[in-house]
C-alpha cells in the first residue's frame, strides 16, 4: 500500500488521479496550509442494495387477521 501526501493546491489538480489511488487502496492525504489534514477514502455503496435485507423481516402468520378492536371500520 502506497502513502501519497500532497497539499490541498496540489489535490485540485490530481483530484481524479487521486481518488483512482484510493479506489485501488493506497492511502491519500491531504495536508492544508494551517496543519489539518484529511484522508481520501472511498465510500463503496450509496445506497443498500436491493434485497440485501432478505431474511431479516419476518411476517407473522396471523399477519391478515382482523385487528381487534376495529371491527366497526371491517367491510
Amino acid at each position: 500500500m502506497q502513502i501519497e501526501r500532497i497539499t490541498s493546491n496540489e489535490a485540485k489538480i490530481r483530484l481524479d488521479e487521486l481518488l483512482a489511488m484510493a479506489i485501488f487502496g493506497n492511502d491519500v492525504i491531504i495536508a492544508k496550509e494551517d496543519g489539518t489534514s484529511f484522508r481520501i477514502v472511498p465510500f463503496t455503496q450509496l445506497y443498500p442494495k436491493f434485497g440485501s435485507a432478505n431474511g431479516l423481516i419476518e411476517i407473522s402468520d396471523d399477519f391478515d387477521e382482523p385487528v381487534e378492536g376495529f371491527e366497526e371500520y371491517m367491510p
